[in-house]
């Protein structure tokens, strides 16, 4: 009764994206699975799986097969997607399940034919033989003729839509929607909060380089801390300007810009170098000349 209801099940094809997505599931879940087994050897000598790592991940990978492939034609991956093997070899357009050949074929060709590879390259990696080296060299034939055909087939794939592995397509087997896929109700909202939010971070990116943050700092001291009623003349300069006005120590090797005030001959010059445009932070006057200050003043301010 189970099996006639079954078959009356109609076959809804698949989209490459989920296909791909379950493959990319099954993956993802034989390296959690081989990660998990292998944190509980940590304990143990390093080393101690090496031998039988191949001959491991084929019973790990058998394990999954008997209980996804074997038992609900379909991988971890396919599942999660709703998604489940049809047997392609059937003349009825109804859903038809695997039969027992193709469920043991699949874990051939997949497990099998991983194991055969891993387990063939460490047994003649180290033989200088050369019938051992004609084993190999076959060996890596077959394993790029193979691999080349995957490449193939791939690419049909993505023409016509069917049979995203080779394995697939030699057997037979496609990938169909288990039920009927409704229409997907999808809310904008989020999507334009984060396209707003990630136009607004490019913006601030373009824009931030463009900001003269060192003259905008110097710009804003000087509107904070404003000086006035200062005369030209080097008595002035000697009484009132015993520190730098940009970095606020006694000047060192002391210049002055035209304006009545003074800076180290280093903090001008690089604030200049790298700011053609620069003015005073005190006052705001631009640079007109940069120009030493008179031996006499500087033992004026010394004796000071």
């Amino acid at each position: 009764m189970a099996s006639s209801i079954g078959n009356e099940k109609s076959v809804n094809p698949v989209l490459r994206i989920s296909q791909l997505d379950a493959l990319e599931l099954n993956k993802a879940l034989e390296q959690l699975v081989w990660s998990q087994f292998t944190s509980c050897f940590q304990g143990f000598k390093p080393g101690v799986l090496a031998h039988f790592e191949p001959e491991v991940k084929a019973f790990l990978c058998l394990i999954l097969w008997k209980f996804t492939i074997y038992s609900k034609n379909a991988t971890v991956g396919q599942a999660i997607l709703n998604i489940q093997y049809k047997n392609n070899l059937s003349q009825t357009d109804k859903y038809q399940p695997l039969s027992k050949h193709q469920k043991l074929w699949y874990l051939i060709f997949t497990v099998g034919g991983r194991w055969l590879e891993e387990r063939c390259y460490d047994l003649f990696s180290n033989r200088q033989q050369q019938s051992f080296c004609k084993i190999k060299s076959y060996i890596s034939f077959g394993s790029g003729l193979l691999k080349f055909c995957g490449l193939l087939n791939f690419l049909i794939f993505l023409r016509k839509g069917t049979f995203a592995t080779l394995t697939e397509r030699i057997l037979g087997i496609r990938s169909v929607f288990c039920k009927p896929q409704s229409v997907r109700q999808i809310g904008f909202e989020y999507m334009n909060r984060e396209l707003l939010w990630h136009g607004f971070a490019e913006f601030l990116i373009y824009l931030l380089p463009l900001i003269n943050v060192q003259k905008l700092k110097l710009k804003i001291s000087s509107w904070c801390l404003p000086i006035v009623g200062l005369s030209d003349s080097e008595n002035t300069l000697a009484t009132h300007c015993r520190e730098c006005s940009l970095c606020g120590e006694w000047p060192t090797m002391p210049h002055t810009i035209g304006c009545p005030h003074v800076f180290c001959y280093y903090c001008i010059k690089s604030n200049f170098l790298f700011d053609m445009y620069f003015t005073c932070p005190k006052c705001g006057s631009e640079v007109h000349s940069l120009q030493p200050l008179k031996y006499k003043i500087e033992m004026t301010e010394l004796r000071v």
